[in-house]
């Protein structure tokens, strides 16, 4: 599979075959975080019910059981066999990594296990299983993010990686890292929505009870008090501005929907999204130009219209810089049979250094 590109939907040429994401479960594992690809990849279905992906996981041994940070084991039906027939590879957390989170080395048997994963085939983590990744090289250079509290000293073990803290995934093409526990909902929820876009995304979403999109990024969580129950939210303005994303928003509105300053409004917001109001609603306008572009036959500049951008240029620059892609492109890729309604010259990109969610746990 190429970086970046969407896989192969169930109308591409050959015989249907869904796509294989094999977790990669090692001693001393979070079942959370092995419970995440199985529930999230599980549900995509395409228009015939055919599943989108085939999940499966295994052993860096024989099938057998697999120690977990838990009172219980699990037993594994695979061994590392499987993950020479994986399209996409995940790695979960585990608390015994030993000499791979202690010096950055991996074992000869998850050496011998790793070996056998194809060139080419996308690679993740979740958490901690980020050193994994790391040890065996393959984020040498490149951008890559883990639990909050692990960042200084993944860092350390690994200077060459340009470690980012404050996100909760980045997504770097074909290698895709996130933080801890809960952000893995997050990072794989965007796979679905890379893959097969942001309707089939949303449906997984939906069934797992949970926001398809989730605001700021990890620096919320990092040792900061607990809030005062009493004090003022800034949910009610964000769910009167969702309301109005076809209207022009001004701040000082959005603050007055909580009685608020327009600088305690934006503390506050900030605070509680780990964004700015104007960051959030950019966020906000884009994602309901993806759902017009999926289900619509609307103009481009109608979109961008209902989506409160005004003008298809402006569209078009927002959309770039938050997707890496035009609006057309998008809509060639994820909406079969779309009409393109405008000219544009760009190309098909990739979502980067992704902070799409708030929530994520500490292990």
């Amino acid at each position: 599979m190429e970086p970046a590109d969407r896989i192969p939907s169930t109308s591409d040429a050959g015989a249907f075959r869904p796509h294989r994401v094999v977790v990669l479960a090692l001693d001393g594992l979070l079942p959370f975080e092995l419970g995440i690809p199985h529930r999230i990849f599980g549900r995509p279905r395409d228009a015939g019910g055919r599943p989108l992906y085939e999940v499966v996981t295994c052993s860096v041994r024989s099938p057998g059981p697999v120690e977990t940070d838990a009172d219980f084991t699990l037993h594994v039906a695979h061994g590392p066999e499987a993950l020479a027939t994986a399209d996409t590879v995940i790695v979960p957390a585990s608390y015994e990594l030993g000499p791979v989170f202690d010096r950055g080395e991996l074992t000869p048997e998850l050496a011998a296990a790793l070996a056998l994963v194809r060139p080419g085939t996308r690679l993740t983590s979740i958490c901690t299983g980020v050193y994994v990744l790391a040890a065996a090289g393959h984020l040498d250079g490149r951008p890559a993010t883990t639990h909050w509290a692990d960042a200084a000293r993944f860092q350390r073990l690994f200077p060459h990686i340009k470690v980012d803290p404050d996100v909760l995934f980045i997504d770097d093409g074909d290698i895709l890292t996130s933080a801890g526990v809960a952000a893995g909902i997050d990072l794989c929820l965007h796979m679905v929505r890379r893959d097969h876009g942001a309707a089939v995304a949303n449906d997984v979403a939906r069934h797992t009870v949970v926001p398809p999109h989730r605001d700021g990024g990890q620096a919320q969580y990092i040792e900061r008090p607990v809030p005062d129950q009493q004090q003022a939210s800034t949910t009610g303005a964000r769910a009167w501005a969702l309301g109005r994303l076809h209207e022009p928003v001004q701040l000082r509105d959005m603050a007055a929907q909580e009685s608020m300053s327009v600088r305690t409004f934006t503390r506050r917001f900030r605070e509680e999204t780990g964004v700015s109001p104007g960051q959030w609603l950019t966020r906000q306008r884009v994602e309901r130009a993806r759902h017009l572009l999926e289900c619509t036959d609307l103009s481009v500049d109608r979109v961008a219209r209902d989506a409160g951008f005004g003008t298809a240029q402006s569209l078009r620059q927002h959309f770039q810089a938050a997707l890496g892609v035009t609006p057309s492109a998008y809509r060639r890729t994820f909406r079969a049979g779309g009409r393109d309604q405008e000219d544009d010259h760009g190309g098909r990109g990739r979502e980067t250094r992704q902070g799409q969610g708030q929530g994520q746990g500490r292990n």
